[in-house]
């Protein structure tokens, strides 16, 4: 135990998941009532509410749609969006205290088993399966065993972060694969066994209006990535110029002409097209082929370590750089408008990313505090059954992707019409 890369099977301790529930509940995602609101009281996260998460809106109805898919005689993959760091696990443990407290949840080895002994005894207690890059088979082999059971599982489809709440990024194959795996083997003794794959998707929205915060948060970013702010300027414009002025930084770094007057978009690809080329000369590959495949290759490439030591360091660079610039997805362009909670998600993308080096920044990327108090909006769309379906992966992907996406926009549209929302002019809006 301890190693980092090394899978170990979980341990559910039931007691202490049980207590942990609640301590999740008061410390994690409500606060302390009469205290939360209070100075100094509401300036400690603990007391506050770390996640600052202070309403559930998880209708009944959707409760029961998830809690029936769980139980003996089935196996349910439970497949929640990824909005944010640290609250996903937080909401995604409310989520299954109430429908089945068993259930496991995947999560990355760097908090299960990077930790040290202690905790990961302590995260394995929780029922937590650690994911090793390049080496899941063994949690993908408990995974199939433990829904086998009946308690379910739980793992993000698409993959890591990508701090964007409007929009669910394409999925990953893991949960299908592993329901079509545990059907034959739950047919084996029950003919009716039944095996789903049931998606949850949520949505956090401030309750009210958090600009003051998110200035500040704005400012600590200009100053920490020495850029400089306008003070007083619009939110939205700031943040704009951050991006703008970090693309810049990546423009003449890789030789390309730097044009601010023209659309966000339009320069990022320039740069993305440009690095693309080079990454392709460097792993041998089809100059011709899209960044996914692209970047696909590269990390095989690197897997094969065939290269020398310089060699592997460039294309890792390479690889890196891309993925970075193309966080700010094509979300990000195509409304008119942007809320406080995009603008949140924009900081909180540039802290992770760019500033590194403090304390402050290193807890920030693992305990990220939002600027206000939220509220979040759980909703089950329709569950996959896997028993019932004849279709590829590849099409149960697009099938799940397209009832999230659904079902995060019907959120989205009903707060909006609602009053939720505090907007502005969209400074990245490209048509």
């Amino acid at each position: 135990m301890g190693r980092i890369d090394v899978f170990v099977a979980p341990r559910p301790n039931p007691a202490l998941i049980n207590v942990m529930t609640i301590v999740n509940r008061i410390v994690m995602l409500h606060g302390v009532p009469g205290l939360r609101d209070l100075l100094p009281f509401n300036r400690l996260a603990g007391l506050r509410g770390v996640a600052n998460v202070r309403h559930i809106d998880f209708p009944a109805a959707d409760q029961q749609r998830l809690q029936a898919c769980c139980g003996e005689g089935q196996a349910t993959f439970i497949t929640p969006n990824h909005p944010e760091f640290f609250t996903d696990w937080m909401i995604d443990k409310e989520i299954v205290s109430r429908v089945s407290p068993l259930a496991a949840s995947w999560a990355t080895h760097g908090v299960v088993n990077g930790l040290g002994r202690l905790m990961q005894k302590f995260w394995l207690a929780n029922n937590l399966i650690a994911q090793i890059p390049g080496n899941s088979e063994a949690a993908k082999a408990h995974s199939v065993d433990w829904a086998l059971k009946g308690y379910g599982v739980l793992l993000h489809p698409e993959g890591s972060v990508g701090w964007h709440g409007n929009y669910v990024a394409p999925l990953l194959p893991g949960a299908v694969e592993m329901g079509l795996a545990a059907l034959p083997r739950g047919r084996e003794t029950n003919t009716d066994f039944k095996v789903w794959v049931a998606p949850v998707v949520w949505k956090l929205a401030f309750t009210g209006n958090v600009e003051r915060a998110l200035a500040r948060e704005c400012a600590y970013v200009e100053k920490s990535l020495k850029i400089e702010g306008a003070a007083n300027g619009p939110l939205p414009e700031r943040v704009y110029r951050l991006y703008s002025t970090l693309l810049s930084r990546d423009e003449q770094a890789c030789g390309v002409t730097a044009q601010e007057s023209v659309p966000y978009a339009v320069r990022q690809q320039r740069v993305l097209t440009e690095l693309g080329k080079r990454l392709a000369e460097d792993v041998a590959a089809d100059a011709g082929l899209d960044l996914a495949e692209l970047l696909r290759r590269s990390r095989r490439w690197l897997r094969d370590g065939k290269a020398g030591a310089d060699a592997q360091k460039g294309v890792r660079k390479l690889t890196e750089t891309i993925q970075r610039i193309q966080r700010v997805g094509s979300w990000a362009f195509v409304n008119a408008t942007i809320t406080q909670e995009e603008i949140a998600e924009h900081l909180k993308r540039l802290r992770n990313d760019y500033c590194k080096g403090s304390l402050r920044d290193t807890i920030n990327r693992f305990v990220p505090q939002p600027a206000g108090p939220r509220c979040a909006h759980i909703r089950v769309p329709e569950p996959l059954g896997l028993h019932a379906y004849d279709g590829s992966v590849d099409e149960a992907l697009a099938l799940l992707r397209s009832r999230m996406q659904d079902a995060v926009t019907k959120i989205v549209t009903e707060v909006d019409a609602a009053g939720g929302f505090i907007s502005y002019p969209n400074p990245f809006y490209h048509r």
